[in-house]
């Protein structure tokens, strides 16, 4: 039944319409996770999707990777400026190219307008991490790279299928670079699903709300969301708020400066200071920052407004062109996005907690542990958990996923299913955590033993710095990876690195652990 269209809506209206809004996003990755083929996608949940208006503004998204979110309408606005008055109903496009819209190589985001007649109401999209898209290593992380191409195959935004149709010269190319076609055929199906029906579920909610009722909720939520952040905004106090971090090269730190000026309801964040761009793969785009930033914000002021594109218009960034954080092309980017992101958030947040210490939490791990595994035949791909940053109010979370990542580990039994090792050790790092009068979290120690020759890539961070405690409290451990090879012996790793391994030798990876919280 269609309802009649209203000129006006109340909060009751906003409130059921932006759960309404979510629960479509919900769905979508319920269907991706559901058909999609890979563990990581499936198992891990390496994907996030999300709901825009018809400018590409963020609509709702479901609470999935706060890297992919963030950066999920710079992809809609690369499609929208490719492609203008040529979209069409049933049109899917894709795009990963981190500088036309995307973050980094392995996140493959697809979207695809939706139109209820000829009339365009809005889109739906998701990002999903596909485990290998060729480059020079499995994985698609090699630790050397330090051009764009090394990387991986490259997606600028195109038409990827068309009324459920593959278009070959979207998909061809990406089956041939990928060591992994197969299951890259299943996820990138999975993806098409999940936007079809994200598709007809929101053409389904604009009918009931009819046209104008339907633009009114849209511009009422957006509203809304903003509402809410100038609000929580102006409660922080006027000024200027300085932090420095470093992120960790091959053989020294790069800097990352951030300075946080609150005026008001609107906040602005400065990079000024931070260093260049490195010859390396941990530079980040534009996105990266941006997503970082939004993170930082809705954790330091209130994590329950609605995260939609409203809520971030009182948020402002300036990034110097060419810096390790808003890279020119054709730099080297994947550990930017998975890496960088985490040092990203917490030089924002080192300064907010000057503005808001009852609020912030100290440093959490501030990496995502990157471990990469494969040959020509098989890609594994996984993040590993760590120690969450004491809070102002109670002791961090053990051996969980922190700051810009939300996925869940691989279940053991599935590993052992689809690849050629086992877990031998996977437990909490007891001692990891930073001491205070709120202890941070725990790491996790994670040993894997192959059972085959394979490539292996690190990334890491915090392995030569440690996770800040904040009010007094200490620093959380530094992370550690050892390779413990067939013959007994043992070697400490870099943090960021490519190497081989052979059956019988074991990569033993140990996290970092939160920071502390207050005095002892």
């Amino acid at each position: 039944m269609v309802n009649r269209d209203v000129t006006t809506t109340t909060a009751i209206d906003l409130e059921v319409a932006r759960h309404r809004f979510a629960a479509i996003a919900d769905e979508m990755g319920g269907v991706l996770r559901r058909t999609a083929y890979s563990p990581n996608i499936k198992e891990r949940d390496d994907f996030s999707t999300a709901l825009f208006v018809a400018d590409g503004e963020l609509l709702a998204q479901a609470e999935h990777i706060p890297v992919h979110l963030g950066s999920m309408p710079a992809s809609v606005q690369a499609v929208i400026e490719s492609f203008g008055d040529s979209l069409r109903p049933g049109a899917q496009y894709a795009v990963n190219d981190p500088y036309h819209g995307g973050t980094h190589l392995n996140d493959l985001t697809i979207v695809r307008p939706v139109f209820k007649g000829e009339h365009l109401v809005g889109w739906v999209g998701n990002r999903a991490h596909h485990s290998d898209v060729g480059g020079e290593a499995p994985g698609s992380m090699p630790a050397h790279a330090t051009r764009l191409e090394q990387e991986g195959h490259i997606v600028a935004p195109m038409l990827a299928a068309i009324d459920g149709e593959w278009v070959s010269d979207f998909l061809d190319p990406f089956l041939e670079a990928t060591r992994t076609p197969e299951e890259r055929i299943g996820d990138l199906s999975a993806q098409i699903g999940a936007n079809e029906m994200g598709a007809e579920r929101l053409v389904e909610l604009a009918e009931t709300y009819g046209p104008t009722g339907y633009q009114n909720i849209c511009d009422g939520l957006l509203s809304y969301g903003e509402r809410l952040m100038r609000s929580a905004i102006n409660k922080l106090p006027t000024g200027s708020f300085h932090f420095e971090d470093h992120v960790e090269g091959f053989d020294r730190l790069h800097k990352i400066a951030v300075t946080v000026t609150i005026d008001g309801s609107d906040l602005h964040v400065d990079f000024a200071g931070t260093d260049n761009q490195v010859e390396a793969n941990f530079n980040a785009v534009e996105a990266v920052a941006i997503s970082s930033l939004y993170y930082a914000v809705r954790v330091a002021t209130d994590p329950t407004i609605p995260a939609n594109g409203g809520c971030y218009r009182p948020i402002s960034m300036e990034a110097p062109a060419g810096s390790i954080i808003n890279a020119k092309a054709p730099a080297a980017v994947a550990a930017g996005n998975v890496e960088t992101s985490q040092r990203i958030a917490d030089a924002i947040l080192g300064a907010l907690a000057q503005a808001n210490p009852n609020q912030v939490p100290a440093a959490s791990q501030g990496t995502m542990n990157n471990v990469l595994i494969g040959s020509d035949s098989f890609a594994y791909y996984e993040t590993v958990g760590g120690g969450q940053g004491a809070r102002p109010r109670g002791d961090g979370q053990s051996g969980i996923h922190t700051g810009m990542t939300n996925t869940k580990n691989t279940p053991i039994e599935s590993l052992s299913l689809h690849y050629p090792f086992r877990i031998v050790g996977y437990g909490l790092r007891e001692g990891s955590g930073g001491d205070g009068q709120y202890r941070g979290g725990e790491g996790i120690v994670r040993e894997i033993e192959f059972l085959e020759a394979a490539t292996v890539t690190l990334m890491g961070e915090r392995r030569v710095t440690t996770p800040w405690g904040l009010s007094g409290g200490k620093p959380g451990a530094k992370g550690e990876d050892w390779l413990v090879k067939a013959n007994g012996s043992k070697e400490l790793l870099p943090g960021k690195t490519t190497f081989e391994v052979d059956g019988g030798d074991k990569l033993r990876v140990l996290t970092p652990g939160g920071g502390g919280w207050g005095e002892a």
